[in-house]
């Protein structure tokens, strides 16, 4: 069996959003299901409306996202020695032929046919002698010689046989008059180099599918199986825009996403395995199969997708999420090594964000040091003179531990509670007011465990000093 190839191939005229990201994580699963390679192609032929900050997000948003390449990234307009020398072989050999005629010429032409209310189209009289030819003295474009007869059938795993007549397929221009190769041309050359077997893209691309085709037939070289998949909604229902939200894949980032529960929210866009909703990176692999893609667009469900992200935040190995995590953390100022540390955190906060940006937030209380920045309305509420009392005795008896747990806290507390002959919130509210600066936290006595001893104490000295 010939190897899978697959190749996501986004153009940096605009940011990587998610639509781009569904599709090239549909490709770069199926690739790793079979085994086979996945490619990272940079389209960037249209030199006018590509810039360095769309290759950048497109080359940052793939690693942030895990979806690896096995060959790329390899960008077009670094190929095109190569498109030169393929559309000289292709008009030697007659299956391209010079263009001479004019702009004027071609509106006058389109004029007349809808005029005739036929659609308009080249009209081939280049093709067949009838043009102004070189002795136009104008520098001609190149056409490809497309069949002028019969059809052309895209056998698509998504929406199955879809015919296209030949004669409705113009004879497409595969270089400008100043000899740069077109998109659809480039395609054309990038996939058969790369032995591509398997295209999986937008549907708004299916169009341009017959016409690749037969310049694949004309090369020689099998065209590879088609799958092209619905576009994503906005939560109305209309196209997706930049009034829907994130605009660059990596604002899911800044958000606090975690990038497997983004990829396991997008791998359910549009294509299902039973009933199951949360998905591993291992999990999508073995279950994704091309041919499960539905027909249908989907709608993005903001809730839906930060629901999933809090069942990663949940389930994933802390270990795996202290990269992200520090990330936040830095945003914010923050630097620390001490995985132990972090681990804690992320467990001990994990049940009470949805994001690692409101995780991270709700988490600076652990690095402030003495630098501790106390809430008013708290300290009028809890910090009172008889719960600063009951706070420096809760210090001396912290200090005396033989071992600092949080079991071991947690009955120091409730000790001094039922001595004192209160509810537990009585001084764990203070304690959390005192340690943390705010009335919000994980449990106090897995707060402090976290915090270790030294720190606690010294706290609590700020508040009440023994």
């Amino acid at each position: 069996m010939t190897e899978v190839v697959t190749r996501f191939a986004p153009s940096p005229t605009g940011m990587l959003h998610i639509g781009g990201v569904r599709t090239a994580l549909f490709s770069w699963l199926y690739a790793r299901r079979m085994k086979g390679q996945f490619i990272l192609r940079v389209e960037d032929t249209d030199l006018e409306r590509s810039t360095p900050e769309a290759v950048k997000v497109i080359v940052e948003g793939m690693a942030w996202l895990g979806l690896d390449h096995d060959q790329g990234p390899f960008y077009q307009t670094q190929r095109f020695d190569r498109y030169k020398e393929v559309i000289a072989s292709m008009v030697k050999a007659g299956t391209a032929y010079h263009c001479y005629c004019s702009k004027e010429e071609l509106d006058a032409m389109r004029a007349d046919q809808q005029s005739r209310k036929e659609k308009p189209r080249y009209d081939g009289r280049c093709r067949h002698g009838k043009g102004p030819g070189p002795a136009s003295g104008r520098q001609p474009v190149v056409r490809f010689k497309n069949p002028e007869e019969g059809a052309t059938v895209v056998e698509d795993v998504v929406h199955g046989a879809v015919t296209f007549q030949n004669k409705e397929l113009d004879d497409l221009i595969i270089a400008r008059s100043d000899g740069t190769p077109t998109y659809n041309f480039c395609v054309v050359v990038d996939d058969a180099d790369m032995g591509v077997t398997h295209v999986i893209r937008g549907d708004d691309h299916l169009n341009n599918t017959p016409r690749q085709m037969n310049m694949l037939l004309a090369l020689g070289k099998t065209p590879p199986v088609y799958a092209h998949v619905p576009m994503i909604l906005g939560p109305d229902g209309a196209k997706l825009s930049k009034r829907h939200g994130a605009v660059s894949v990596l604002e899911y980032q800044e958000q606090g996403y975690l990038p497997q529960a983004l990829l396991n929210y997008l791998v359910r866009l549009g294509w299902s395995h039973g009933d199951q909703e949360y998905f591993t990176i291992p999990e999508m692999i073995a279950a994704f199969d091309v041919r499960d893609i539905n027909k249908a667009a989907s709608a993005l469900n903001p809730d839906k997708m930060l629901w999933l992200n809090q069942q990663h935040l949940v389930k994933t190995d802390p270990k795996e999420i202290v990269p992200h995590f520090q990330w936040h953390l830095k945003k914010l100022g923050i630097e620390t090594d001490d995985e132990k540390l972090l681990v804690g955190i992320i467990v001990a906060q994990r049940e009470r964000a949805k994001t690692l940006r409101e995780m991270a937030v709700n988490s600076q209380f652990f690095f402030m040091g003495d630098q501790l920045n106390l809430d008013a309305k708290a300290v009028e509420k809890h910090l009172t003179a008889e719960s600063k009392l009951l706070l420096a005795e809760l210090g001396r008896r912290f200090e005396a531990l033989p071992e600092w747990t949080a079991p071991a806290v947690h009955g120091v507390i409730e000790a001094l509670a039922q001595e004192k002959g209160l509810g537990l919130g009585k001084i764990a509210q203070p304690l959390r007011v005192a340690v943390t600066g705010g009335t919000i936290s994980p449990p106090i006595d897995q707060t402090l465990a976290l915090f270790g001893r030294e720190l606690t104490l010294a706290r609590l000295a700020r508040v009440a000093p023994g």
